[in-house]
């Protein structure tokens, strides 16, 4: 922030060295070889420079944010009309090209070639003649004129059209560059708005999924309690990695692949020493999840619902969990498959967890995803690719 802030600034001087540098410029180029130590120690000069670069910031951070931005145009109007007659007011070009002209005069010397002048300058060694010489002024009679002197006519007041345009012209690039500016801002705010959001959302459906993956183990070892099952240790061990994982990293967007799988790993370890042999769990991965990445918890949606619809009290049942990495395509591919035994008191439930799945997909891989969920003949088939 402060090396934009310094950028800008920057270009701020170099604008206005350059608009300073222009008068001196123009009036060279026009005839008026005024010198310009000479015109820069004139007020006029400094006061031109003043009054545009005054107006420039008067209208970017005054008039502008508080009545353009504000839509009060009318004010703004106004305002603007109030400037402009100032401007005709003070006639600042006008009164800079009089003040050269001034400067030319006052540094003016004879061509070369030309006669001598019969009243020299001094110290040129020209005495001008007694009876040639004007009276001073002040020895001058009432009502008598000085040799040669002519009254100046009255200046008539007339419109400093380049004045005027000076004015136009950077009031225009004022309002340009603030309107810019406030516009980019808005977009930033926009954009910083849809990702708090995104961010709120997507924590949201973790406070969601977190306690209910829980909730769902630890019914899992309270069976294998109760039925005095030998491996309830190495379950609550089991439990204790999958508590670490998800309190350490699922706050992540994106967790390396195989820890995940580590964690998937756990879990199906357990569902099966709950379901011992009634149950057949085929899990396989093909390909090196390392240097790959995913978001935390992704798949065990999937996952669960597999054990909570593929299982049957009643039936042997088979599932088949296959996870498959892609090296060559940079993909993941997941593939689940199972036989339906729908439990209705946990069917809303599932459609919930499978709807905050669809949003994070949505939200994190946003058009790098395929997602494609069928029921045919009893099966119950997920697949999904995601492009890592």
């Amino acid at each position: 922030m402060l090396r934009v802030k310094s950028y800008i600034i920057l270009i701020h001087l170099a604008a206005w060295l350059l608009f300073i540098v222009f008068p001196l410029l123009f009036l060279n180029n026009h005839g008026q070889n005024t010198d310009q130590f000479v015109l820069l120690s004139q007020p006029y000069y400094w006061s031109f420079c003043l009054t545009y670069i005054l107006l420039f910031y008067v209208n970017a951070n005054l008039l502008i944010p508080f009545l353009l931005l504000k839509k009060r145009n009318y004010d703004y109007t106004l305002a603007f009309i109030l400037l402009l007659t100032v401007i005709c007011f003070l006639q600042p070009y006008d009164k800079l090209l009089m003040s050269s002209e001034k400067g030319f005069n006052t540094t003016a010397q004879p061509l070369p070639g030309a006669p001598p002048n019969d009243f020299g300058y001094p110290g040129d060694g020209h005495e001008p003649p007694p009876h040639d010489f004007p009276p001073p002024l002040s020895e001058a009679k009432p009502g008598e004129m000085r040799l040669g002197s002519r009254p100046e006519p009255p200046r008539r007041r007339h419109l400093d059209s380049i004045s005027v345009f000076l004015f136009l012209i950077i009031m225009a690039i004022s309002t340009a560059i603030k309107l810019i500016r406030q516009w980019q801002l808005t977009d930033q705010r926009a954009v910083r708005a849809e990702a708090d959001k995104a961010s709120s959302e997507l924590s949201f459906l973790k406070a969601q999924i977190n306690p209910h993956f829980l909730f769902n183990t630890l019914n899992n070892i309270y069976t294998l309690a109760m039925m005095n099952d030998e491996h309830t240790a190495e379950s609550i061990m089991k439990l204790s990695n999958i508590m670490r994982y998800v309190t350490d990293e699922v706050t992540a967007n994106f967790v390396p692949l195989e820890n995940d799988i580590n964690c998937i790993r756990d879990y199906i370890e357990l569902q099966k020493l709950r379901l011992g042999d009634s149950t057949t769990v085929n899990f396989a991965v093909h390909g090196t999840p390392a240097g790959k990445t995913i978001t935390p918890l992704l798949l065990m949606t999937f996952i669960e619902n597999v054990f909570k619809h593929g299982v049957s009290k009643n039936t042997h049942s088979t599932i088949d969990i296959d996870i498959d990495i892609d090296i060559s395509p940079a993909s993941i591919s997941f593939t689940c498959k199972n036989q339906i035994f729908i439990n209705r008191n946990e069917t809303s439930r599932t459609g919930i967890g499978l709807e905050n799945t669809r949003h994070r997909l949505n939200h994190l891989y946003a058009g790098k995803h395929l997602l494609n969920i069928t029921e045919q003949d009893g099966f119950y088939t997920v697949y999904l690719n995601i492009l890592s």
